[in-house]
């Protein structure tokens, strides 16, 4: 297996989580010595790291934060000091097996509110040699240096690990604020380690929940070359019933743990409070996003080695396509498919659009990963009994890439000519967790498979004559947590045939322009149809900025619609904002594709008239 700095160059890594928090859940006293468990119940010790690793972990911490003789002392086991800690390694490395690393844990010997003095350095050298001697000799993958907060004495034991021949990571604990107990800034502490040959990688750990401690990564990360890793505390914890429990779910910490991988942290995992839960929906997420999970590579048949064929131009694919084609404003509205067999109310809501004016119904595709009726039967059950175009959402989620070729071929034949390729939500954070994600592509190599089919060629390289004249639309976040990503991420899809893009909600036109500016500067001049969203209250804009991927609600929006103190003003206010929103941004988009909020489509309709 490769070591730790050779594959964090080729993805994020995720990390175990709390051992402490476990053994404590399991009804173990808090003033017993966790360590000594790898001895005196190394079943119950095996048994945690087996359900870190069963959750997805790449990285599987010993039990031996504590394991040095000056603690050891404190419980009189100094005199086991050597079989606790080895017994750490082999109880890791078993659950760990040939998947996963072993990382040697060693915490700091000084307490928080101790002063680190010269004078103490020989000794405390000499009592990290000890226990890392053991630990390597034991066979851990790499040392992790995790939870000091005395910059000193995390230096010190780097020096000493740096002589077994081994990765160190060396992780510090700062609050809040960015600062340790003793106020030595985490941009201090960054530039520090970073200068120090004897620390390999920089980690950040424990002290605070996945918002501050993402908050705290995005101050570090432009001050580091090394990889760096985020274990993050699971929130605050409350007191119940004499227990602190913590109350943040793993999908609140799987975003924040989405959001640092975006920044360039390459490895997340949980501190104080998590538990596999955490772990497993963090690493199906992580696992699956673009640039994590290596896809299938698709070719491009655009070239001469494409066949013959009659390409269908822009402008004849479909009446969406021909209006986008002439730079008229299109419109949609987003209605999602039902939870039950009966599609006539939706097929009234479609009624009711097209007698608006509206000129398609934009159909996601299982959104938050929730089972509906089928969006691709939706969407023909729209066009031949309504008559008015689709926007069908196509996610990679779902499907293997025949399945979907199938579908796409299937679909254009019943008559569905405008898609909107999307990567997709993974299954955990939706109503099933326990489905299994496919992701043979993400919606750039979608993109290229719509395209080849084009012109005339199948994911194989076989001909296919006529060609499908499918308008290709892919999606844009204007608002990502790094904007560079998404921006080569929107090009990519441009490169590989994308023909419009839809946004998500935007609720900061700044941003928007921000985006499209730089797209246009890279040479990506598509046409863009902007998601607009009309909120109905301030906790519906609250859940939008805090429980949705992607969307951003600027604080001066929340506050104005604070000020709704009814139904009937919060609506009137989010139908006001829209309409800014929508005024703002008209002379640089070619549409809007307008949700309608709790499938109240007279509110969309509002936003349009």
């Amino acid at each position: 297996m490769k070591n730790i700095l050779e594959l964090t160059k080729e993805r994020p890594l995720i990390f175990d989580g709390a051992m402490g928090t476990m053994i404590y859940s399991k009804g173990v006293f808090i003033n017993t010595c966790y360590e000594h468990l790898c001895i005196t119940n190394p079943k119950l010790i095996a048994g945690i790291h087996q359900e870190y690793a069963e959750a997805g972990a790449d990285v599987i911490e010993t039990n031996s934060f504590g394991a040095n003789r000056m603690k050891l002392q404190g419980h009189g086991l100094a005199d086991q000091l050597e079989e606790i800690n080895r017994a750490s390694v082999r109880l890791a490395r078993e659950a760990a097996g040939g998947d996963a690393l072993v990382a040697g844990s060693v915490g700091p010997i000084l307490k928080s509110g101790q002063v680190f003095l010269d004078n103490q350095a020989d000794e405390l050298a000499e009592t990290f040699r000890e226990q890392l001697a053991i630990l390597a000799d034991e066979g851990v993958d790499f040392f992790m240096l995790e939870t000091f907060t005395h910059i000193q004495e995390a230096q010190l034991a780097a020096q000493v690990a740096k002589t077994f021949g081994l990765p160190v990571f060396v992780s510090m604990t700062v609050g809040v604020s960015g600062e340790t107990e003793k106020g030595r800034k985490i941009e201090q502490i960054i530039q520090t380690l970073e200068n120090d040959g004897n620390v390999d990688g920089i980690g950040l750990n424990c002290g605070v929940g996945p918002a501050a401690a993402y908050s705290n990564a995005e101050r570090a990360l432009p001050l580091t070359t090394k990889p760096m890793v985020v274990m993050a505390n699971a929130g605050y914890p409350q007191e119940v019933d004499g227990r602190m429990i913590y109350m943040a779910s793993p999908e609140y910490f799987t975003e924040y743990a989405k959001r640092m991988i975006e920044l360039g942290v390459r490895g997340v995992g949980g501190c104080c409070g998590t538990t596999p839960a955490d772990i497993d929906t963090m690493a199906k997420s992580i696992k699956s996003m673009t640039g994590v999970k290596k896809h299938v590579a698709i070719a491009s048949y655009t070239s001469q080695e494409a066949p013959k064929v009659d390409v269908i131009p822009l402008a004849e694919k479909c009446g969406f396509a021909a209006k986008l084609a002439r730079g008229e404003k299109v419109t949609s509205v987003e209605i999602t498919p039902p939870r039950s067999i009966d599609l006539k109310p939706m097929l009234a809501q479609c009624q009711t659009c097209k007698d608006a004016g509206i000129d398609a119904i934009n159909i996601p595709d299982g959104p938050r990963a929730s089972a509906r009726i089928s969006p691709m039967v939706a969407a023909l059950a729209v066009e031949r009994e309504v008559g008015i175009e689709t926007v069908l959402h196509y996610c990679c989620r779902d499907r293997n890439l025949i399945g979907m070729q199938s579908d796409l071929l299937g679909g254009y034949a019943g008559g569905l000519r405008n898609y909107l390729i999307i990567t997709g939500d993974p299954p955990k954070l939706g109503d099933y967790p326990d489905s299994t994600a496919v992701f043979d592509v993400d919606a750039v190599g979608l993109t290229q498979v719509v395209t080849n089919l084009n012109h005339g060629m199948d994911v194989g390289g076989n001909p296919i004559n006529p060609p499908t004249g499918i308008l290709i639309g892919v999606g844009a976040n204007p608002c990502a947590v790094e904007p560079e990503r998404e921006l080569q991420h929107y090009m990519n899809k441009i490169n590989a045939g994308a023909e419009y893009a839809i946004t998500q909600p935007i609720f900061d036109p700044e941003a928007l322009l921000r985006f499209l500016d730089a797209a246009e500067a890279k040479g990506g001049s598509i046409p863009v149809v902007a998601g607009v969203w009309p909120l109905v209250s301030f906790r519906n804009a609250e859940f939008l900025a805090t429980e949705v991927p992607g969307v951003e609600v600027p604080d001066s929006i929340l506050e104005r619609m604070n000020h709704a103190k009814t139904k009937e003003d919060g609506r009137k206010l989010g139908i006001e904002i829209a309409r800014e929103m929508c005024a703002a941004i008209s002379d640089r988009v070619a549409g809007y594709q307008v949700s309608a909020p709790f499938g109240i489509v007279d509110l969309a309709l509002q936003v349009l008239e």
